[in-house]
Protein backbone atom coordinates (compact mmCIF):
# COMPACT_ATOMS: atom_id res chain seq x y z
CA UNK A 1 0.00 0.00 0.00
CA UNK A 2 1.34 3.42 -0.96
CA UNK A 3 0.83 6.20 1.56
CA UNK A 4 1.42 9.88 0.96
CA UNK A 5 3.72 11.58 3.47
CA UNK A 6 1.85 12.60 6.60
CA UNK A 7 2.72 16.23 5.84
CA UNK A 8 1.18 16.11 2.35
CA UNK A 9 -1.56 18.73 2.78
CA UNK A 10 -3.97 20.32 0.33
CA UNK A 11 -1.59 23.28 0.10
CA UNK A 12 1.25 20.89 -0.83
CA UNK A 13 -1.00 19.21 -3.36
CA UNK A 14 -1.87 22.47 -5.10
CA UNK A 15 1.79 23.51 -5.25
CA UNK A 16 2.76 20.03 -6.45
CA UNK A 17 0.21 20.17 -9.26
CA UNK A 18 0.93 23.77 -10.23
CA UNK A 19 4.62 22.95 -10.62
CA UNK A 20 3.76 20.96 -13.73
CA UNK A 21 5.19 17.68 -12.47
CA UNK A 22 2.41 15.74 -14.16
CA UNK A 23 2.15 17.72 -17.34
CA UNK A 24 4.29 15.33 -19.38
CA UNK A 25 1.37 12.99 -19.94
CA UNK A 26 -1.35 15.53 -20.67
CA UNK A 27 -0.60 15.65 -24.40
CA UNK A 28 -1.81 12.07 -24.60
CA UNK A 29 -5.24 12.93 -23.26
CA UNK A 30 -6.78 14.03 -26.53
CA UNK A 31 -7.11 17.68 -25.55
CA UNK A 32 -5.74 19.13 -28.80
CA UNK A 33 -7.74 21.57 -30.90
CA UNK A 34 -10.22 20.01 -33.28
CA UNK A 35 -8.65 21.84 -36.21
CA UNK A 36 -4.89 22.37 -36.23
CA UNK A 37 -3.98 26.01 -36.76
CA UNK A 38 -7.36 27.30 -35.60
CA UNK A 39 -7.37 30.38 -33.35
CA UNK A 40 -7.53 29.65 -29.62
CA UNK A 41 -11.06 28.97 -28.46
CA UNK A 42 -12.45 31.39 -25.92
CA UNK A 43 -13.01 29.84 -22.53
CA UNK A 44 -16.54 29.91 -21.21
CA UNK A 45 -18.44 28.68 -18.20
CA UNK A 46 -21.81 26.94 -18.08
CA UNK A 47 -23.83 27.41 -14.93
CA UNK A 48 -24.70 23.97 -13.58
CA UNK A 49 -26.99 25.05 -10.75
CA UNK A 50 -30.15 27.14 -10.52
CA UNK A 51 -28.39 30.06 -8.87
CA UNK A 52 -24.88 31.34 -9.62
CA UNK A 53 -23.82 34.52 -7.84
CA UNK A 54 -21.62 37.19 -9.40
CA UNK A 55 -19.65 39.28 -6.88
CA UNK A 56 -17.70 42.52 -7.26
CA UNK A 57 -14.58 40.74 -5.98
CA UNK A 58 -13.48 37.09 -5.60
CA UNK A 59 -14.98 36.78 -2.14
CA UNK A 60 -18.24 35.53 -0.67
CA UNK A 61 -18.27 38.75 1.36
CA UNK A 62 -18.31 40.83 -1.81
CA UNK A 63 -21.25 42.79 -3.12
CA UNK A 64 -23.69 40.69 -5.12
CA UNK A 65 -23.92 42.06 -8.66
CA UNK A 66 -26.03 39.45 -10.40
CA UNK A 67 -27.61 36.01 -10.18
CA UNK A 68 -27.80 33.55 -13.07
CA UNK A 69 -29.95 30.48 -13.49
CA UNK A 70 -28.93 27.13 -14.89
CA UNK A 71 -27.38 26.65 -18.34
CA UNK A 72 -26.28 30.24 -18.86
CA UNK A 73 -23.02 30.58 -20.81
CA UNK A 74 -20.63 33.16 -19.38
CA UNK A 75 -17.17 34.34 -20.52
CA UNK A 76 -14.27 33.22 -18.31
CA UNK A 77 -11.44 35.72 -18.72
CA UNK A 78 -9.26 34.82 -15.74
CA UNK A 79 -8.80 32.02 -13.22
CA UNK A 80 -7.76 32.96 -9.69
CA UNK A 81 -6.82 31.00 -6.56
CA UNK A 82 -8.01 32.80 -3.44
CA UNK A 83 -7.18 31.11 -0.15
CA UNK A 84 -9.28 31.69 2.94
CA UNK A 85 -12.58 32.18 1.12
CA UNK A 86 -13.55 28.52 0.93
CA UNK A 87 -12.57 25.49 3.00
CA UNK A 88 -11.20 23.47 0.06
CA UNK A 89 -12.09 24.98 -3.32
CA UNK A 90 -10.01 28.11 -3.86
CA UNK A 91 -10.73 28.57 -7.57
CA UNK A 92 -12.60 31.66 -8.73
CA UNK A 93 -13.31 32.95 -12.23
CA UNK A 94 -13.39 36.48 -13.54
CA UNK A 95 -16.54 36.76 -15.66
CA UNK A 96 -15.65 39.23 -18.42
CA UNK A 97 -16.05 42.77 -17.12
CA UNK A 98 -18.99 41.83 -14.94
CA UNK A 99 -17.40 40.46 -11.78
CA UNK A 100 -16.32 37.19 -10.18
CA UNK A 101 -17.91 33.79 -9.62
CA UNK A 102 -16.86 30.85 -7.47
CA UNK A 103 -16.05 27.79 -9.56
CA UNK A 104 -18.16 25.15 -7.79
CA UNK A 105 -21.14 25.34 -10.14
CA UNK A 106 -19.55 26.77 -13.26
CA UNK A 107 -18.41 24.10 -15.71
CA UNK A 108 -15.48 25.30 -17.88
CA UNK A 109 -16.43 24.82 -21.53
CA UNK A 110 -15.59 26.00 -25.02
CA UNK A 111 -17.75 26.17 -28.12
CA UNK A 112 -16.11 24.11 -30.85
CA UNK A 113 -18.00 23.21 -34.02
CA UNK A 114 -17.20 20.09 -36.02
CA UNK A 115 -17.45 19.09 -39.66
CA UNK A 116 -19.67 16.04 -40.24
CA UNK A 117 -18.05 12.63 -40.60
CA UNK A 118 -19.99 10.90 -43.36
CA UNK A 119 -18.61 7.39 -42.94
CA UNK A 120 -20.16 6.09 -39.71
CA UNK A 121 -20.02 2.30 -39.20
CA UNK A 122 -23.19 0.53 -38.07
CA UNK A 123 -21.31 -0.75 -35.03
CA UNK A 124 -20.96 2.84 -33.88
CA UNK A 125 -18.18 5.25 -32.96
CA UNK A 126 -17.52 7.18 -29.79
CA UNK A 127 -18.25 10.91 -29.88
CA UNK A 128 -17.74 13.79 -27.46
CA UNK A 129 -19.94 16.86 -27.01
CA UNK A 130 -17.91 20.00 -27.84
CA UNK A 131 -20.52 22.71 -27.29
CA UNK A 132 -21.84 23.86 -23.88
CA UNK A 133 -25.10 21.97 -24.37
CA UNK A 134 -27.39 20.66 -27.08
CA UNK A 135 -31.02 19.53 -27.02
CA UNK A 136 -31.62 16.04 -28.32
CA UNK A 137 -34.51 15.24 -30.66
CA UNK A 138 -36.39 12.12 -31.68
CA UNK A 139 -35.70 12.73 -35.36
CA UNK A 140 -33.12 14.31 -37.65
CA UNK A 141 -34.41 17.85 -38.03
CA UNK A 142 -35.07 21.05 -36.14
CA UNK A 143 -38.82 20.55 -36.61
CA UNK A 144 -38.73 17.65 -34.14
CA UNK A 145 -39.51 18.78 -30.60
CA UNK A 146 -36.37 19.27 -28.47
CA UNK A 147 -36.05 16.96 -25.48
CA UNK A 148 -33.48 17.00 -22.69
CA UNK A 149 -30.05 18.55 -23.03
CA UNK A 150 -26.71 16.83 -23.44
CA UNK A 151 -23.71 18.67 -22.01
CA UNK A 152 -20.13 19.58 -22.83
CA UNK A 153 -17.61 16.78 -22.31
CA UNK A 154 -20.20 14.01 -22.28
CA UNK A 155 -19.65 11.00 -24.52
CA UNK A 156 -22.03 8.95 -26.65
CA UNK A 157 -22.16 6.22 -29.27
CA UNK A 158 -23.05 7.46 -32.75
CA UNK A 159 -24.23 4.80 -35.20
CA UNK A 160 -25.62 6.79 -38.13
CA UNK A 161 -25.47 10.16 -39.88
CA UNK A 162 -28.64 11.51 -41.48
CA UNK A 163 -29.13 14.54 -43.73
CA UNK A 164 -32.31 16.54 -43.36
CA UNK A 165 -33.67 16.95 -46.92
CA UNK A 166 -35.43 20.17 -45.93
CA UNK A 167 -32.40 22.26 -45.05
CA UNK A 168 -29.41 20.00 -45.79
CA UNK A 169 -28.22 19.84 -42.19
CA UNK A 170 -26.47 16.71 -40.94
CA UNK A 171 -27.51 14.93 -37.77
CA UNK A 172 -25.87 12.15 -35.79
CA UNK A 173 -28.01 9.36 -34.41
CA UNK A 174 -27.08 8.40 -30.85
CA UNK A 175 -27.95 5.07 -29.28
CA UNK A 176 -28.63 5.08 -25.54
CA UNK A 177 -28.03 1.55 -24.28
CA UNK A 178 -29.90 2.29 -21.04
CA UNK A 179 -33.15 3.55 -22.54
CA UNK A 180 -32.71 1.50 -25.76
CA UNK A 181 -33.73 4.60 -27.70
CA UNK A 182 -32.19 6.61 -30.52
CA UNK A 183 -31.77 10.37 -30.31
CA UNK A 184 -30.47 12.94 -32.78
CA UNK A 185 -28.22 15.97 -32.43
CA UNK A 186 -26.72 18.31 -35.06
CA UNK A 187 -23.44 16.83 -36.26
CA UNK A 188 -21.54 20.05 -35.52
CA UNK A 189 -22.07 19.51 -31.78
CA UNK A 190 -20.20 16.19 -31.55
CA UNK A 191 -16.58 15.33 -32.22
CA UNK A 192 -15.98 11.80 -33.42
CA UNK A 193 -13.16 10.47 -31.24
CA UNK A 194 -10.44 8.98 -33.47
CA UNK A 195 -9.20 5.49 -32.66
CA UNK A 196 -5.65 6.69 -32.04
CA UNK A 197 -6.89 8.98 -29.27
CA UNK A 198 -8.09 5.90 -27.40
CA UNK A 199 -4.69 4.20 -27.39
CA UNK A 200 -3.46 3.18 -23.93
CA UNK A 201 -1.16 5.50 -21.98
CA UNK A 202 2.16 4.01 -20.82
CA UNK A 203 1.46 0.59 -22.37
CA UNK A 204 5.09 -0.47 -21.88
CA UNK A 205 4.85 -0.14 -18.10
CA UNK A 206 4.14 -3.53 -16.53
CA UNK A 207 0.51 -3.68 -15.30
CA UNK A 208 1.64 -4.65 -11.80
CA UNK A 209 3.70 -1.44 -11.62
CA UNK A 210 0.60 0.71 -12.00
CA UNK A 211 -1.59 1.51 -9.04
CA UNK A 212 -4.01 4.21 -7.94
CA UNK A 213 -4.17 5.70 -4.46
CA UNK A 214 -7.27 7.54 -3.22
CA UNK A 215 -7.05 9.44 0.08
CA UNK A 216 -10.54 10.23 1.33
CA UNK A 217 -9.27 12.57 4.07
CA UNK A 218 -7.48 14.87 1.62
CA UNK A 219 -9.82 14.14 -1.32
CA UNK A 220 -6.93 13.37 -3.64
CA UNK A 221 -6.08 10.69 -6.17
CA UNK A 222 -2.55 9.79 -7.22
CA UNK A 223 -1.57 7.38 -10.00
CA UNK A 224 1.78 5.64 -9.58
CA UNK A 225 4.12 3.80 -11.90
CA UNK A 226 6.21 1.94 -9.38
CA UNK A 227 7.12 4.58 -6.81
CA UNK A 228 6.81 7.47 -9.25
CA UNK A 229 3.62 9.57 -9.18
CA UNK A 230 2.52 10.37 -12.74
CA UNK A 231 -0.85 12.05 -12.10
CA UNK A 232 -2.66 13.66 -9.20
CA UNK A 233 -5.90 15.53 -8.75
CA UNK A 234 -8.47 16.65 -6.26
CA UNK A 235 -11.60 14.50 -6.34
CA UNK A 236 -15.11 14.40 -4.90
CA UNK A 237 -15.78 11.05 -3.23
CA UNK A 238 -18.94 9.59 -1.71
CA UNK A 239 -20.64 11.31 1.19
CA UNK A 240 -23.36 10.74 3.78
CA UNK A 241 -24.99 7.34 3.48
CA UNK A 242 -23.16 6.51 0.24
CA UNK A 243 -19.44 6.76 1.06
CA UNK A 244 -16.75 5.54 -1.27
CA UNK A 245 -15.75 2.15 0.17
CA UNK A 246 -12.27 1.85 1.66
CA UNK A 247 -10.12 -1.12 0.73
CA UNK A 248 -8.19 -2.66 -2.13
CA UNK A 249 -9.90 -2.99 -5.50
CA UNK A 250 -9.10 -3.07 -9.21
CA UNK A 251 -10.36 -1.36 -12.36
CA UNK A 252 -11.66 -4.59 -13.85
CA UNK A 253 -14.58 -3.16 -15.82
CA UNK A 254 -14.60 0.04 -17.84
CA UNK A 255 -16.67 1.99 -20.35
CA UNK A 256 -16.04 5.26 -22.23
CA UNK A 257 -19.68 6.34 -21.84
CA UNK A 258 -22.31 5.35 -19.27
CA UNK A 259 -25.88 6.51 -18.72
CA UNK A 260 -26.00 6.56 -14.91
CA UNK A 261 -29.33 6.41 -13.11
CA UNK A 262 -30.69 5.21 -9.76
CA UNK A 263 -28.74 2.16 -8.67
CA UNK A 264 -25.81 2.80 -11.03
CA UNK A 265 -23.04 3.98 -8.77
CA UNK A 266 -22.80 7.76 -8.58
CA UNK A 267 -26.20 8.39 -10.10
CA UNK A 268 -28.60 7.43 -7.28
CA UNK A 269 -31.59 9.78 -7.54
CA UNK A 270 -30.12 11.15 -10.75
CA UNK A 271 -30.49 10.56 -14.46
CA UNK A 272 -27.13 11.34 -16.06
CA UNK A 273 -26.58 10.34 -19.68
CA UNK A 274 -23.15 10.38 -21.25
CA UNK A 275 -21.02 10.19 -18.11
CA UNK A 276 -17.51 10.06 -19.61
CA UNK A 277 -14.47 7.83 -19.07
CA UNK A 278 -15.79 5.42 -16.46
CA UNK A 279 -13.39 3.05 -14.69
CA UNK A 280 -15.36 0.87 -12.27
CA UNK A 281 -13.47 -0.61 -9.33
CA UNK A 282 -16.26 -2.43 -7.46
CA UNK A 283 -19.18 -4.61 -8.45
CA UNK A 284 -21.58 -2.07 -6.92
CA UNK A 285 -20.89 0.58 -9.55
CA UNK A 286 -18.27 2.63 -7.69
CA UNK A 287 -16.03 4.20 -10.32
CA UNK A 288 -13.72 6.99 -11.37
CA UNK A 289 -15.48 9.20 -13.91
CA UNK A 290 -15.92 12.72 -15.19
CA UNK A 291 -18.61 14.99 -13.75
CA UNK A 292 -20.32 17.62 -15.87
CA UNK A 293 -22.91 18.55 -13.22
CA UNK A 294 -20.44 20.31 -10.91
CA UNK A 295 -16.91 21.70 -10.76
CA UNK A 296 -16.40 21.30 -7.03
CA UNK A 297 -13.53 18.95 -6.26
CA UNK A 298 -11.91 18.59 -2.85
CA UNK A 299 -14.86 17.55 -0.68
CA UNK A 300 -17.13 14.47 -0.55
CA UNK A 301 -20.29 15.03 -2.58
CA UNK A 302 -20.98 11.93 -4.71
CA UNK A 303 -23.10 8.83 -4.22
CA UNK A 304 -20.14 6.48 -3.86
CA UNK A 305 -18.09 7.14 -6.98
CA UNK A 306 -14.90 9.18 -7.21
CA UNK A 307 -15.79 12.25 -9.28
CA UNK A 308 -12.82 13.75 -11.12
CA UNK A 309 -12.31 16.44 -13.74
CA UNK A 310 -12.95 15.01 -17.20
CA UNK A 311 -9.27 15.08 -18.19
CA UNK A 312 -8.33 13.10 -15.08
CA UNK A 313 -11.07 10.53 -15.68
CA UNK A 314 -9.83 10.15 -19.25
CA UNK A 315 -6.26 9.67 -18.05
CA UNK A 316 -7.29 6.95 -15.59
CA UNK A 317 -9.43 5.27 -18.26
CA UNK A 318 -6.61 5.16 -20.83
CA UNK A 319 -3.76 4.53 -18.40
CA UNK A 320 -5.29 1.77 -16.28
CA UNK A 321 -5.82 -1.81 -17.34
CA UNK A 322 -7.60 -3.57 -18.93
CA UNK A 323 -7.33 -1.75 -22.24
CA UNK A 324 -10.68 -1.07 -23.93
CA UNK A 325 -10.47 -1.31 -27.76
CA UNK A 326 -11.80 1.79 -29.58
CA UNK A 327 -15.05 0.24 -30.83
CA UNK A 328 -15.91 -1.55 -27.57
CA UNK A 329 -18.56 0.07 -25.38
CA UNK A 330 -17.73 -1.96 -22.25
CA UNK A 331 -15.18 -4.45 -21.01
CA UNK A 332 -15.55 -6.70 -17.96
CA UNK A 333 -12.61 -8.82 -16.86
CA UNK A 334 -12.89 -9.94 -13.21
CA UNK A 335 -9.53 -10.61 -11.62
CA UNK A 336 -7.76 -8.11 -13.85
CA UNK A 337 -7.30 -4.36 -13.71
CA UNK A 338 -5.06 -1.78 -12.09
CA UNK A 339 -4.88 -1.96 -8.30
CA UNK A 340 -6.84 0.75 -6.45
CA UNK A 341 -6.17 1.58 -2.80
CA UNK A 342 -8.87 3.66 -1.10
CA UNK A 343 -7.80 4.91 2.33
CA UNK A 344 -10.16 6.62 4.76
CA UNK A 345 -8.42 7.78 7.95
CA UNK A 346 -10.81 10.56 8.90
Amino acid sequence: MKNLPSTFTRRDFLKFSAAGVFGLLMAELGLDKVRAGAPPLKRQGRTTWSSLTIYDKPSFSGTVLNLYGRDVILPITEELYIEGEHAYNHRWYRIGNEGFAHSAYLQPVVTSYNLPVLDIPESGVLAEMTVPFMSIRLGAGYYFKPKRRYYYGTTYWVNQIVQDPNDGTYWYRIFDSYTKDHYYVPSYSLRIVPDEELAPISPNVAPEEKHIYVDIATQTVVAYEGDVPVMTSLVASGWGGTPTPAGTFSTYHKAPSVHMTDGAGDAANYDLPGVPWVSFFTGNGDAFHGAYWHNDFGDPRSHGCVNTPDSVAKFIYLWSTPYVPPREDYIHLPGQGTRVEVIDER
